[in-house]
């Protein structure tokens, strides 16, 4: 059974162990995205030299291809893929809400046609767990039903309404069908609404659920009011369950929402930004296909231990992205992703050493 332990406090920033069976995972922790059983352009071992505890995967991208039949040949996606840590996998909700050719949603679940060939299909809040316990994932996320920005308050009732009877049918299933092998969280919905981010984490907490995840933020509201449904919602949620803001976002949004209490991130924006030529930094993003890089000697940055800052200078990544030569968006991704997993790794410094305020305020002010 999964456990989560806070092992050292700074303000609301937490520092703690979510012990899976594949392993223990320090947070707060970032996930790389691995949509389809795969980070882009990273091997596997590429990831642990990284320092990746967990990924994701895709419920949505994984179920049409390459579909539970070839997955099941390997007894779930660790093996598929050769990973051996955690997996986190979404519910696949936000997917067809974005992906899906045509969906129509009612109580029995989403109704879609799938992006790649039309193929009808339905997905129900016990097949969403079914599928992911197929890929044996060591999280699960209940099946939500996302709405877009901007949503009235109206819809944005019924759909934190629906998503909370999709919670329950979840853990239903998960508890008739998977016990003790995976954690099942659930998911708040509410829109931009703070009444009822309160509702929906109410009614989550009373199912009692083994994390929680804050869901319908970054989906084009402004960065302000993101960061507000934030800073209300983390504390509504209990204190020693693990808590994860879904599909957010920059290393300033990562270290504003640890200090809200926030333990679990993932998104697609160091690997799809490094693919785009775009490379972090404390000081701020380059963007290697500037005309300036194309004779600067040094490395994308002095301070950086990662493979690529160690071994390749700027104009040499700067050549190979205007070439669009493949080993480009290799170094680039893992330059972003050491980025991102070393913010995290000094974050968890910080929160141990009771300074995370000044982390912050420092971190914040130099960008």
């Amino acid at each position: 059974m999964n456990r989560f332990t806070i092992t050292a406090r700074s303000g609301r920033a937490r520092a703690g162990i979510l012990s899976t069976a594949r392993g223990d995972i320090e947070t707060p922790i970032f996930m790389p995205v691995g949509t389809l059983g795969t980070v882009k352009a990273v091997s596997p071992e590429e990831l642990k030299t990284l320092g990746a505890q967990i990924i994701l995967g895709n419920t949505y991208h994984l179920y049409l291809r390459p579909g539970c039949d070839i997955i099941r040949l390997f007894d779930g996606l660790h093996k598929f893929m050769h990973w051996d840590r955690p997996i986190l996998t979404d519910s696949g909700g936000f997917q067809i809400f974005s992906l899906a050719k045509l969906f129509k949603i009612t109580e029995e679940g989403t109704r879609f046609q799938s992006h790649l060939d039309g193929s009808s299909h339905l997905l129900t809040p016990e097949k969403s767990i079914e599928i992911q316990r197929c890929l044996d994932s060591d999280i699960v996320m209940c099946l939500d039903q996302c709405i877009p920005y901007p949503a009235d308050r109206d819809a944005a009732s019924r759909a934190l309404e629906r998503t909370t009877r999709w919670a329950d049918r979840c853990r239903t299933w998960w508890q008739e069908n998977d016990p003790g092998r995976s954690a099942l969280f659930g998911i708040v919905q509410g829109g931009m609404y703070p009444d009822l981010r309160q509702m929906s984490a109410e009614a989550l907490i009373d199912l009692d659920f083994p994390g929680y995840a804050v869901g319908g933020l970054s989906v084009g509201e402004p960065k302000e009011l993101m960061l507000e449904m934030a800073d209300h919602a983390l504390p509504l949620l209990p204190d020693d369950k693990p808590r994860y803001v879904m599909g957010v976002g920059t290393p300033q949004d990562l270290v504003n929402l640890a200090a809200m209490g926030a333990d679990m991130f993932d998104c697609v924006m160091p690997s799809r930004n490094a693919r785009n030529g775009q490379l972090f930094t404390d000081g701020g993003a380059l963007n290697i296909a500037n005309a300036r890089f194309k004779t600067d000697t040094g490395p994308v940055d002095p301070q950086c231990g990662c493979y690529t800052c160690r071994h390749y200078s700027r104009a040499y990544l700067s050549h190979l992205y205007r070439n669009r030569e493949l080993l480009a968006y290799r170094l680039n991704t893992i330059h972003n992703l050491h980025y991102y997993l070393d913010l995290m790794k000094r974050m968890r410094a910080a929160i141990r050493q009771g300074r995370f305020d000044t982390f912050k305020k420092e971190f914040i002010l130099d960008k």
